[in-house]
């Protein structure tokens, strides 16, 4: 893996970090943690791997967002100075 994609998949763990904590009003009782992201080598698509604890929230927290990915897309091509940003991918950490 070339160190640009290091350097953009640890940028975007970051940011979508942020917007997570930012945005989103987990219950107190749930843990969502952005484990790892991984970038296609065209800079077209990440996987972003969440885990969730408890895991009885899991489905809920990934429904949710993936309801939100569109927010979460957009605000990331707003703050990121690249173009283009790669589209993401919700994963479940298992």
């Amino acid at each position: 893996m070339s160190k640009r994609l290091l350097r953009l998949n640890s940028l975007l763990k970051r940011e979508i970090s942020q917007i997570i904590l930012r945005e989103f009003d987990f219950p107190l009782d749930v843990l969502v943690t952005i484990t790892r992201v991984e970038t296609s080598s065209n800079l077209i698509d990440s996987s972003v791997w969440v885990s969730v604890l408890p895991d009885g929230k899991k489905k809920e927290i990934m429904s949710l967002l993936e309801k939100r990915v569109y927010f979460i897309q957009q605000t990331l091509n707003n703050e990121l100075r690249m173009r283009p940003v790669p589209k993401i991918r919700f994963l479940e950490e298992t």
